[in-house]
């Protein structure tokens, strides 16, 4: 049957409304054979629709994908997730600039102004309309970790109040290679920018101010200026009491620029950075900014439902995969950015997985929860609410499996696992794998840190094992350059783009059979006793730890 032959069952699935029907039920000792590549394909055809408008949230295109999830849901018989509500409230708040700030460096017979976008991007996390930073100490702290399992900490003895700390991008294991120096190239979260403000924070800083490398960041500075140059997103809840008064960037010829007016080099000082016993050096520099701030509420929605345990109910595998999208173009509201491969297919999996669990006759050991979150694209804000205030607890959760633009190419002998090596679920996927005869695949540029960049890593940050698997490249049929070039063409003209387009005519081979494996993967996990961890030195390994050791307690 050719793909579009597929389309008018998948449309006809809409119309009848999926969960009834009459789509054979599968054998519980198979319950993988049970996804169907036609309602994959209704699934995403509707929610990459224009009538879904972008699916930004707080918006009528939002509202209308959380009414379709939930009825969903509600159709296949799923229990509600949130106390009899198959929704969980995410407040948010939009921060503007009322005008582009200007940042002032002052030193002994020296000032510089930094201009905004091209050479500084700086912003308040704080939400206060009115923000002053004045004559703030700048104090160089090598990468800004605090890492206990590596031995390394790059605040030892520091006073910051009132300072701002200067840092480096990523970490001291990019900069060498060296496999024993934190991960070797792999980006560990002691790396990314995120940490790198919130440890600064926790520190007691003013400020937080990162130098930009094109390599070590894995991007370009006009990501940087075009990613923070417009209104910021924030959950609405967050207090002030823990927050910088300042975060930002600067470009490397800046940084240059400073360390030189300081007396440095700051080539030597990346050098002298890469030990453990480096300590913090001041700029005699000062920084200075006045930031007016405007701001906007909204309110958005995790749709959440699961499938109770047979003898286990209190144990949970939980499935996550964020439904928003870009919404439309704020200056032309006929251009819309549909993400139809981002997210649309990851959340046409969840689903499917979920009806596939909810017709089984006998239900899994363990749990299933199906968590479809809100604003992953502002910030990962609706899966790190749900992790800042689970409905099922953390230390009970056995693992996540997060779904993110998948496979729509076809199908593969291999799946790609984002972080892999990372915890002993690798070994669940490759079990799966193998009944599939296909192989595990690092991904190609752990430096780059993907694995901090969806929503699984706001499970993770609470020790939480989880699993993120990504489109294999080694296609079946055409071969590995077909893949990549499918990839490439799809980062490069697609991603984030309004011609991430649902075409009726992709081969979702790939998107069944990845969908099958990590269903048998979670089933693995729900019908055994097993509670894997992540591997031994792993940044997140202590947290999973302590919480499993405190409910062992109580």
């Amino acid at each position: 049957m050719t793909q579009r032959q597929y389309l008018p069952i998948a449309l006809l699935c809409l119309l009848t409304s999926t969960w009834l029907l009459g789509c054979s039920e599968r054998p519980d000792a198979d319950p993988e054979s049970g996804i169907s590549e036609s309602r994959l394909h209704a699934h995403i055809a509707t929610l990459a629709s224009d009538g879904f408008q972008g699916r930004a949230p707080a918006t009528e295109g939002g509202d209308k994908t959380v009414r379709y999830l939930t009825e969903q849901f509600q159709g296949m018989l799923l229990s509600p997730g949130n106390q009899g509500s198959y929704t969980q409230d995410v407040s948010m708040v939009s921060i503007s600039l009322e005008t582009e700030p200007a940042l002032e460096i002052r030193g002994q017979d020296f000032v510089r102004t930094l201009d905004y976008g091209d050479e500084a991007m700086i912003w308040s996390p704080l939400q206060q309309e009115q923000i002053e930073l004045s004559e703030s100490e700048l104090l160089f702290v090598g990468y800004g970790a605090n890492a206990p399992e590596y031995d390394w900490d790059d605040y030892r003895g520091l006073d910051l109040e009132g300072k701002t700390v200067v840092m480096l991008i990523n970490d001291p294991g990019f900069a060498t290679g060296e496999e024993t120096l934190f991960n070797g190239r792999a980006m560990t979260y002691y790396g990314r920018w995120t940490y790198k403000f919130e440890e600064a924070a926790r520190q007691g800083a003013a400020g937080a101010i990162i130098i930009h490398e094109d390599d070590a960041a894995g991007y370009g500075w006009e990501v940087v200026s075009g990613s923070w140059s417009g209104p910021q997103m924030a959950l609405d809840s967050e207090s002030d009491d823990r927050q910088l008064t300042l975060e930002g960037w600067i470009t490397t010829q800046v940084a240059e620029e400073l360390f030189q007016q300081a007396g440095y080099s700051l080539s030597e000082m990346k050098e002298a950075a890469l030990s453990p016993d480096f300590e913090p050096v001041s700029l005699a520099l000062n920084a200075s900014t006045e930031l007016e701030n405007r701001f906007e509420r909204s309110r958005s929605q995790n749709v959440i439902a699961h499938v109770p345990g047979r003898s286990k109910p209190e144990e949970y595998i939980i499935y996550t995969a964020h439904w928003d999208h870009l919404g439309v173009d704020p200056n032309d509201s006929s251009v819309i950015y549909n993400g139809a491969v981002d997210n649309a297919t990851g959340t046409a999996a969840v689903l499917e997985i979920a009806r596939v669990v909810s017709e089984m006759e006998r239900a899994p050991e363990r749990s299933m929860v199906f968590l479809l979150v809100t604003a992953e694209e502002q910030g990962l804000l609706g899966s790190r609410y749900y992790a800042e205030n689970p409905i099922f607890p953390l230390e009970k959760t056995v693992a996540g499996i997060n779904l993110d633009s998948m496979n729509s190419f076809g199908a593969t002998r291999d799946i790609t696992v984002v972080g892999y090596g990372n915890s002993e679920l690798d070994d669940y996927l490759a079990q799966a794998a193998e009944t599939q005869n296909r192989t595990l695949r690092p991904e190609p540029h752990p430096e780059r840190g993907y694995f901090y960049r969806s929503d699984h890593f706001s499970l993770a940050r609470h020790g939480v094992p989880v699993l993120y698997p990504n489109s294999g490249v080694e296609h079946i049929e055409h071969g590995e350059a077909f893949a990549r070039e499918w990839m490439s063409d799809y980062q490069e003209n697609r991603y984030h783009r309004p011609a991430d387009e649902y075409d009726p005519d992709w081969d979702l081979s790939g998107l069944v059979a990845d969908t099958r494996l990590v269903l048998r993967t979670g089933l693995l996990l729900a019908n055994s006793g097993d509670w894997p961890n992540w591997r031994e030195g792993n940044e997140f390994r202590e947290i999973r730890d302590e919480s499993r050791q405190a409910e062992k307690n109580q």
